[in-house]
Order: structure tokens, then C-alpha cells, then sequence
């Protein structure tokens, strides 16, 4: 078996792909994250920039996931040791990453699969997570409508709840492959 063919090809793949924030700490704990999303017959490959590879135990995500968590990108004539995704899942996206998304800037191995699935058509679901402040700053808000409009489902947490929606996101998941 290649590095790139998957070990069962009725099993749907989603790359999360995690940002510098708080949440991207909760993928192996919260039982809504990896867990849940396991339990709902996903294979999970976890990809994450490089401020949020420190909200997590590379280590760990690996083996709970049977893939290594990718954050910098392959080699040139190196094979991809992921399998390819059938769905995305940003969680958490960041300000940053939601402007630099939008404008197809592909400074990380993580903008760069963004930016090749989000042109392929792929479904994608993403929560940001960033402070009001930021989220009020003039160029955010007509970005996240560019992405939207591209086919982004972005999932806002339920009125006031301060934590991060994964039921939700497992949901719109499912949603947007019409399950």
C-alpha cells in the first residue's frame, strides 16, 4: 500500500485544520472534536499553522488519529503520508487566517490546503474564534463573506455560550455531505 492510498476507501476523510487558539487545545478532549467525529465514521487528519500546533500535543493527535499532524509542507518528490480529504474543517479559524484565506495567500502548508480544496469545490465548515475587537476591524467582515461566499459554512456558537460549538460543526459536517 502507497503512502497516499487509504487503508478503507468508504471511510470519509476530513482534515481539521487548526489555528493559534484556545479550542485548537480541546481536539483530543472534548468528546465532540476528534473523538466525535471518529464516532461519526470520519478518518481525521489533523493539519495546523504553526501558532496552533502550540495548543496541542503533536504526538498524541497522532496517535489518536493514526496520521502525523502536518504543519509544515512535504518535500519536493516526498510522497504525502495523508490520505486526500473528501471535507474540511476549520477549527478554530483564526483573524489571520480568515484574512489571508480570503485573499488566496498561501504562506502555510495550512492557508495552502485551504486555498486548493476551497478552489476544488470541496465542503467546508469553519468557527472563528477571535476577539470582537478583531472580528469588528473593517477588513474581517467583507473577507469572511468573500470565503462564504466561495461555499464556506462558517457555524457561530449558540447566543452567549462562551465555548466552542463542536456539536455544532459535527452537524453542519453532516449537513453539508447530505447525511
Amino acid at each position: 500500500m502507497s503512502l497516499t492510498s487509504r487503508e478503507d476507501p468508504t471511510v470519509p476523510v476530513l482534515y481539521l485544520i487548526a489555528c493559534g487558539a484556545p479550542p485548537a487545545a480541546e481536539l483530543l478532549s472534548h468528546p465532540e472534536a476528534v473523538p466525535g467525529l471518529q464516532s461519526d465514521g470520519w478518518t481525521v487528519c489533523v493539519l495546523c499553522t504553526p501558532s496552533g500546533e502550540r495548543f496541542l500535543d503533536p504526538a498524541a493527535v497522532s496517535v489518536a488519529t493514526g496520521y502525523p499532524v502536518r504543519v509544515e509542507p512535504r518535500r519536493p518528490g516526498e510522497a504525502d503520508v495523508l490520505p486526500p480529504p473528501d471535507a474540511l474543517l476549520v477549527a478554530p479559524v483564526t483573524f489571520n487566517t480568515v484574512n489571508k484565506w480570503a485573499l488566496g495567500i498561501s504562506d502555510t502548508l495550512a492557508l495552502g490546503i485551504l486555498n486548493e480544496y476551497l478552489g476544488a469545490g470541496l465542503p467546508i465548515a469553519a468557527t472563528v474564534w477571535a476577539k470582537p475587537e478583531l472580528q469588528k476591524h473593517p477588513a474581517f467582515d467583507a473577507h469572511a463573506q468573500t470565503l462564504f461566499e466561495a461555499g464556506v459554512r462558517f457555524i457561530q456558537p449558540e447566543d452567549d455560550d462562551p465555548r466552542f460549538p463542536w456539536g455544532q460543526l459535527r452537524a453542519a459536517l453532516a449537513e453539508l455531505l447530505g447525511e
